[in-house]
């Protein structure tokens, strides 16, 4: 995954977590005309709208901290937009999947928050 940025990385190592966990992506990168939600996913009769935020280190904290109020609202947008586009009328849920790369070990470590906000 060297070729590619720290946070498509990131998302692939998301992506590939949450599915272990059982999850069914049914979207990533989704795009429309309010911006871009990282993964759209399910599990069971919940449907998850999930940031992914990936680091390098936790010098500025964790990476979930980095979802601030307005990247929250602008989620809660987007899944507003989702949902109405898709018809879909069921539970919703918000999740942060922290993706942790330790470039000297060349490993990922995966924290997932599923109802961050």
């Amino acid at each position: 995954m060297l070729d590619l940025s720290l946070g498509k990385a990131g998302e692939i190592v998301a992506e590939k977590y949450l599915v272990a966990q059982k999850f069914n992506i049914v979207e990533c990168n989704y795009r429309c005309p309010l911006g871009e939600i990282d993964l759209v996913a399910r599990q069971r009769e919940v449907l998850y709208f999930i940031e992914v935020k990936t680091r390098t280190s936790l010098i500025f904290g964790q990476p979930a901290e980095a979802v601030t109020s307005k990247k929250q609202h602008k989620l809660h947008q987007l899944a507003l937009y989702y949902t109405a586009t898709h018809k879909y009328s069921g539970p919703v849920a918000f999740g942060v999947v922290e993706v942790l790369y330790n470039q000297w070990q060349r490993h990922y470590q995966v924290n997932f928050i599923p109802h961050a906000f």
